[in-house]
């Protein structure tokens, strides 16, 4: 073999090495759900383990199912409930979501934390919180807190702990509703209802919420989709149930409606991705960020 013949295949080696073979960046992003569509879902991993011993537990106590409640859809009555993935139900939405942090954190690897989400040197408040404070946000933001609140275990490989869940989980709220609201809540109106964390607190745990995340706040449609269909199934495995009623036809009319307006509804979000940041003055990648959904 002739030395042009040798390099000639080192050069395409290396091409293949460079297109065909993925980098550790990439099996990196492939593996973090919160960025790829077919990677699994931390929460659902973590709830796998109970749900498993809940179905052997019942198996050798032969617990039985009672009587049935789920309703089935027959040739003359369909039933459906009213959450769809692009308009989620609100208190259903928050009751997976909050479940999914549960599992996180009782099912949690160990205790990495730091510093600036430790409720023992900030904490939030000592007060009772409102019955209605789950009404401070929607349904599609807490779904998109949830992919940020993943994100940032695996980008700064920490733990959600009983010591920072409560710090984790507003600073993902805070940012996702800035990006997906069209009218975000600003920081001082979270300390009206927290009394005991001050505006300056608040904003330094964005901007470390937001540093943590390598400022990338974009969620794909495929993922946000993934998480939705991920929390019904965390519902239906703990017997959480969404209520079904039979479907109308001015149901099957809204809903079509609701799907030709799918598309047009996440173009707008491009242009509500571009407020700016009130909070966090420094920052100018939020400022000028892409739409959460693309």
């Amino acid at each position: 073999m002739g030395i042009g013949t040798g390099r000639a295949q080192e050069e395409a080696e290396a091409m293949y090495l460079l297109f065909f073979v993925p980098s550790v960046s990439d099996l990196a992003l492939e593996s973090n759900p919160s960025d790829h569509p077919r990677a699994s879902t931390i929460f659902l991993s973590k709830s796998q383990t109970d749900v498993r011993e809940k179905r052997k537990s019942n198996h050798i106590n032969h617990v039985s199912p009672g009587q049935l409640t789920k309703k089935y859809s027959s040739c003359s009555t369909i039933f459906i409930d009213d959450s769809t993935v692009s308009q989620p139900n609100l208190r259903s939405t928050i009751k997976c979501v909050t479940l999914a942090i549960f599992y996180h954190i009782k099912n949690r690897d160990s205790d990495r934390s730091l510093d600036i989400f430790d409720e023992k040197s900030h904490p939030l408040t000592r007060e009772e919180v409102p019955d209605d404070y789950y009404k401070q946000t929607t349904a599609e933001c807490a779904i998109v807190t949830l992919v940020y609140l993943e994100r940032l275990l695996t980008y700064a490989e920490i733990d959600i702990c009983p010591s920072n869940w409560k710090r984790i989980v507003l600073g993902a709220i805070l940012l996702a509703s800035k990006v997906w609201d069209d009218q975000a809540v600003w920081n001082v109106d979270y300390c009206q209802i927290l009394k005991d964390i001050t505006v300056e607190d608040m904003n330094e745990m964005e901007r470390h919420f937001l540093e943590l995340l390598q400022f990338n706040i974009n969620v794909p449609a495929s993922v946000y989709a993934k998480y939705y269909f991920d929390l019904r199934s965390l519902a239906d495995d703990n017997n959480l149930s969404f209520l079904l009623e039979p479907l109308s036809k001015e149901r099957a009319q809204k809903l079509e409606a609701i799907s030709r307006l799918c598309e047009d509804k996440y173009k707008d979000l491009s242009k509500a991705a571009m407020r700016r940041s009130f909070s966090a003055d420094n920052l100018v990648g939020i400022r000028r960020s892409n739409a959460i959904l693309s």
